[in-house]
């Protein structure tokens, strides 16, 4: 596997950059550039990533540019000039490399005519949902049946067992292949108990009834919290996966 580190290293050029005094639209370019990277790694597309950048032809939506988000396609055009813009930079020296990785990935999504998938992850960062999954699964044994017989698993992305969060591991030159289990979920809930402390948007008596009332939901929020016996719990919504989920607030990780 080519070094994965190189998302990371363009990641700290963006952070770099970051400033509590930068303009609305530096925060939108830089914005978008931090989250085009993270998109690539939470779809599991390094692969796909590494192969555009040798050159070789990758698989793109069936959709055409014209039909794709137009405001997302005019900032990722601005985002790609303005970083352009910084490899002739003096202050840049040293970090080319890390640009160029942010200016292919911002051309792999254009490429690729990724923009509605970009823009429903974008919107999952504004409303502060949990992390992305990209398969959910009842049981280990169907979760193995599909990373087995995956032509190509989507390395560093998460997939959902039950309940809890699992990494797909794969490495393409061994086919190496697991899910180990990682605590993704526990540290998002015990973040998001700070930052949006929970004020109940439903209650129910049973876990059932809240089951039942979810599932009801024809356009359900990503995420809203609800009483279930006078214990918070977590409703959420993976719409790239359509599926609903409950997380008891006592999942969570909180910091010591």
């Amino acid at each position: 596997m080519k070094d994965p580190m190189v998302l990371s290293d363009a990641q700290q050029v963006i952070g770099r950059r970051w400033s509590e005094g930068q303009t609305q639209e530096q925060a939108r370019i830089f914005g978008l550039a931090r989250d085009t990277l993270d998109f690539i790694s939470a779809t599991g597309q390094w692969y796909s990533f590494l192969d555009f950048r040798e050159g070789h032809e990758v698989r793109s939506s069936t959709m055409t540019p014209e039909e794709c988000a137009p405001e997302l396609r005019e900032l990722l055009s601005k985002t790609e000039r303005f970083f352009r813009s910084l490899l002739d930079d003096p202050a840049s020296a040293g970090e080319q490399d890390a640009i160029r990785a942010i200016l292919d990935a911002l051309r792999f999504i254009s490429s690729t005519c990724q923009y509605e998938s970009l823009a429903g992850f974008l919107e999952r960062v504004e409303s502060n949902a949990p992390p992305m999954v990209v398969a959910a699964f009842e049981t280990s044994a169907q979760a193995e049946s599909w990373l087995r017989n995956h032509p190509s698993p989507p390395v560093f992305a998460d997939v959902l067992i039950g309940d809890r969060y699992h990494d797909v591991a794969y490495d393409r030159e061994s086919n190496f292949r697991r899910l180990p289990w990682n605590r993704d979920l526990e540290r998002y809930l015990g973040w998001l108990e700070m930052n949006d402390p929970p004020v109940a948007s439903a209650s129910f008596a049973t876990r059932e009834e809240a089951q039942a009332w979810l599932r009801a939901q024809s356009h359900p929020p990503l995420r809203t919290w609800v009483l279930i016996a006078g214990e918070f719990h977590l409703a959420v919504y993976h719409p790239n996966v359509n599926h609903r989920a409950l997380y008891p607030l006592s999942m969570a990780l909180r910091d010591a």
